[in-house]
């Protein structure tokens, strides 16, 4: 820019000063050296400042922005003006740093050498004052030099006139402010410092402390000296707003959730972003180890995105997949495209890398649960789903086994295994584990889901075997029925893996799925057991009903026509059968209706803490003076006490049933044993008789109620035929179980129940 200075050449020296003041930068002139500050020359230029004025100073003033207004400038024409405009350029965090280094000071004395003057300095205003940046042969104290008013000082009237000022003795100089001169005489020459705008930024000044006639060579000189220092601040100011640039650039990059990463020309990179580095980690950008598309091939170094960039290409949205120390699979979208120059030539290239995992992971949770949907809707039983169900989890979890656990008797069973295609098979797996055995043993105790971070760890709750130093971390998962865990889903990886809340949450979701598949087959067997019910209770009308009917008929009959010595002789006889079909009627009708009540839910079941120990010893010893007499003997190995909760009354008629069976089949001579005893979670009551076993086919027709096996012999306990069929109705309404097994030796009726509630 120029600008014509009154008094001098009337050319601008721009060039020739830039030139001289880079020369000063490598050779100071003459006698130059620190700033003395005994001296008191310069006072007339820069008046003393307060204590508070210092060096390095913000630029901007208050904190709250802004700047005092000063005068505007002499002659508008020019576009100067030193106003609040001058804010933008100078914000509150600039500071003497941003704006100046050495070259300040080298430019002052540039001045000082062009002007022949043995001082000069460079100002630049800070709101309502002028601030010393650059000076020369200031020997004065820096303190009293650092800060000076705009309305007192020489300085001042540059800045608010913005126009140059040539004061030749300041004596004699009617614009030179009372108190400003300090000395007796002196000469000063300054030239108002320009931004790019025409807007007043500073002062550059050279002064003499002697009277003294500048000439238009100096005057022309100063006046390009500002025009230096003009630069000077602009490429200053140019360069802390690329600074700040750069630092808000690298603030948005490095808070990115995309890697990013670039390189120049000769592939070299040149810039990686804060998620870049935690993603590649200290490994160079071009290392593909581990880099795969897809479908699983392995990537080269020419397939990176940044390099088929430097190729020219653009790439978006290419799917890579990248396999970690921990041996799990990662998933990236990757973007890239070349750096063009003004003349089209590829400068470098950038790439972004997308980490899309999780998204992935959760498609595949979709799709896993649609599988396993899809299996149990399918299946007629959950052992028949299992394998189906965990091949799904296994291959949406990446993980290598999986195993579903079914609970019943007392144990947990193996119900199903799977294991990942190209695993090695043949991991041992036993068949049936104790409550709080095993990993499957211990979720079904504590009835939570457990991570464990390392199985092949000492201690673990998998035996050595089984793990065999390849399966680390393990799952496993509850399955909940509506009274309680029905099973146990545990899955295994081959690498150890920390804790995955999004992962627990869909074993936990699978597990619900298999509870309510389990529960609905529950209700649909439930239906087909009253449909067939109803068809049992007609059956023991028209059988169990109609035999001690016929026998009341019959020998009522009898007496209705026997004559008076009949009667005498045989009618004890008649009616003791009478009452006793009576009684066997009622017994029936009885457990009819109980059983009926039962089934339809009815029935109050009132379950608190009682004795079986002291119920089951009782029913014994009534047995005993039942039969007392009869070729049967009852063993029986009681324990002294086992609390259970339940109904009293309805679990001593299970006792007795059960019992009273075990009699009647019982042949002469046979043994009848009764056992109690506590097992884990559950009270086990053994009945066995010493009759011969009961046909595999013909164990579960026992508890139908009309079926009668033609093994029984007739005791002095007669039996209605509904025992072991109310015997189970009482009993699941315990949350226990009845079933029958058998051997050589006879017959065992095994019977369940929960200690707890």
């Amino acid at each position: 820019m120029r600008r014509d200075v009154p008094g001098g050449a009337g050319r601008s020296g721009r060039a020739q000063a830039a030139e001289a003041a880079a020369v000063a930068h490598a050779a100071e002139p003459p006698g130059a050296g620190p700033v003395d500050p005994r001296s008191a020359a310069s006072q007339a230029a820069c008046p003393a400042v307060p204590s508070e004025g210092r060096p390095g100073a913000p630029i901007g003033g208050s904190a709250a922005g802004g700047h005092s207004a000063p005068p505007a400038a002499a002659d508008p024409s020019r576009g100067t003006a030193v106003d609040g405009s001058r804010a933008e350029l100078f914000p509150a965090a600039l500071h003497r740093g941003v704006l100046t280094s050495g070259s300040a000071d080298q430019l002052a004395a540039l001045t000082a050498r062009a002007a022949n003057a043995p001082s000069a300095c460079i100002q630049f205003i800070e709101e309502d004052r002028l601030r010393l940046y650059g000076s020369w042969g200031v020997s004065t104290d820096w303190a009293d030099v650092t800060s000076t008013g705009l309305e007192n000082s020489l300085g001042g009237i540059v800045a608010r006139g913005g126009e140059p000022l040539i004061i030749e003795d300041a004596r004699l100089d009617e614009r030179v402010p009372d108190g400003v001169i300090g000395w007796d005489d002196g000469a000063y020459l300054g030239c108002p410092v320009y931004d790019r705008r025409g807007l007043v930024l500073g002062v550059c000044c050279a002064y003499d402390h002697r009277p003294r006639e500048w000439t238009p060579e100096q005057v022309t000189a100063v006046a390009e000296a500002a025009e230096v220092a003009t630069l000077l601040i602009g490429e200053r100011l140019a360069r802390h707003e690329l600074e700040q640039q750069h630092r808000f650039l690298d603030a948005v990059l490095d808070s990115l959730h995309d890697g990013v990463t670039a390189c120049d020309a000769e592939g070299r990179v040149v810039f990686t972003n804060e998620r870049m580095r935690r993603l590649w980690g200290d490994s160079p950008i071009e290392d593909v180890t581990g880099l795969a598309d897809i479908s699983g091939v392995p990537l080269q170094r020419d397939d990176l995105g940044l390099f088929r960039a430097l190729r020219g290409e653009r790439v978006r949205d290419t799917p890579i997949a990248a396999q970690g120390r921990s041996h799990r699979t990662r998933y990236f979208l990757m973007d890239a495209q070349p750096i063009h120059g003004l003349d089209g030539r590829v400068l470098g290239a950038v790439q972004a890398v997308q980490d899309v995992t999780r998204q992935r992971r959760a498609e595949r949770f979709r799709s896993c649960e649609l599988a396993v949907t899809t299996a149990l809707a399918e299946a007629p039983s959950i052992e028949a789903a299992g394998p189906r169900v965990l091949e799904a989890v296994v291959a949406t979890l990446d993980w290598v086994h999986a195993e579903l656990w079914t609970v019943g008797d007392g144990t947990i069973r193996a119900a199903a295994r799977w294991s990942a295609p190209g695993w090695p098979s043949g991991i041992p797996v036993p068949e049936r584990l104790a409550y709080g055995q095993g990993l499957a043993g211990r979720a079904w105790q504590v009835d939570k889901p457990l991570w464990i971070r390392d199985v092949g760890r000492a201690q673990s709750l998998i035996s050595p075997g089984t793990s065999a130093g390849r399966l680390h971390t393990a799952l496993a998962i509850p399955v909940h029925h509506g009274t309680g865990p029905i099973g146990v889903l545990t899955v295994f990886a081959d690498s150890v893996e920390d804790p995955e809340d999004e992962l627990v949450a869909l074993m936990l979701g699978i597990a619900a799925h298999l509870g309510q598949f389990v529960e609905r087959r529950r209700a649909e067997d439930l239906q087909r057991q009253l449909a067939r019910s109803k068809k049992e209770y007609l059956a023991l009308i028209g059988h169990e009903l109609r035999t001690p009917l016929t026998s009341i008929s019959t020998y009522t009959g009898l007496l209705r026509s026997a004559d008076e010595a009949t009667l005498v002789r045989d009618g004890p006889r008649l009616i003791e059968v009478i009452e006793r079909n009576t009684d066997q009627l009622r017994e029936i009708i009885d457990e009819l209706l109980e059983l009926s009540a039962l089934d339809a839910g009815h029935a109050d079941v009132r379950r608190t803490p009682m004795d079986l120990a002291a119920v089951v010893r009782e029913v014994v010893d009534r047995a005993r003076a039942a039969i007392d007499g009869a070729p049967v003997v009852i063993d029986a190995d009681l324990p002294g006490e086992l609390i259970v909760p339940g109904d009293r009354d309805r679990l001593r008629h299970v006792v007795e049933n059960l019992l009273g069976s075990a009699v009647r089949f019982s042949p002469d001579g046979g043994h009848v044993t009764v056992s109690l005893r506590g097992t884990g979670r559950d009270a086990e009551l053994a009945v066995s008789d010493s009759a011969t076993d009961v046909p595999r086919a013909e164990r579960e027709q026992m508890f139908t109620g009309h079926f009668r096996t033609a093994r029984g012999h007739d005791r002095t306990l007669p039996g209605s035929g509904l025992g072991l069929t109310l015997s189970r109705a009482v009993v699941e309404k315990h949350h226990g179980s009845v079933e029958l097994t058998g051997g050589d030796t006879g017959t065992t009726v095994l019977l369940r129940l929960p200690l707890t509630g």
